[in-house]
């Protein structure tokens, strides 16, 4: 039973690191975005995302784990969101593309975890509970990326 647990536990902080990644990359979207709808838009998110991360940590917590506090400085969520930097002079078009690529990576990882099915059923909700924020947050940064478009 422990090393299963070991395995949740290593799976929900994976799933931890990389929110945090995302609401650190959406609040660096809120600052650089020049339209203040998306300035919002990114703020909800990365408040969204933070929240999300709480409910994974305290995921952890109850399967006996010690949670992560904080993002990987290495995460490919991160350098997509650092790329934000290089965008700024394109504008709110680049910064939404770059958010994209953000979203595509998260999205992966969620959806890696879903695929596990030995966890328990209260892990699972979790997941799932993160897992439908994420989609809806990817899904809207598409459509806004492919509305920009036309």
């Amino acid at each position: 039973m422990s090393h299963t647990n070991e395995d949740h536990i290593k799976l929900i902080n994976g799933l931890v690191e990389t929110t945090i990644d995302s609401a650190d990359g959406y609040a660096t979207a809120a600052k650089d975005a020049e339209g203040q709808r998306f300035k919002t838009l990114f703020e909800q998110r990365a408040q969204e995302r933070r929240t999300i991360a709480t409910e994974l940590q305290d995921e952890v917590r109850r399967l006996g784990g010690e949670p992560k506090d904080d993002g990987t400085i290495l995460a490919a969520a991160h350098r997509a969101f650092v790329n934000l930097r290089d965008s700024l002079s394109k504008g709110d078009e680049a910064v939404i593309s770059e958010v994209e690529s953000g979203e595509d990576f998260i999205k992966g990882k969620y959806e890696k975890a879903m695929k596990d099915t030995d966890v328990d059923a209260a892990t699972r909700a979790v997941i799932e509970k993160a897992w439908t924020s994420v989609k809806s947050g990817h899904d809207q940064m598409r459509d806004i990326k492919h509305m920009m478009k036309h």
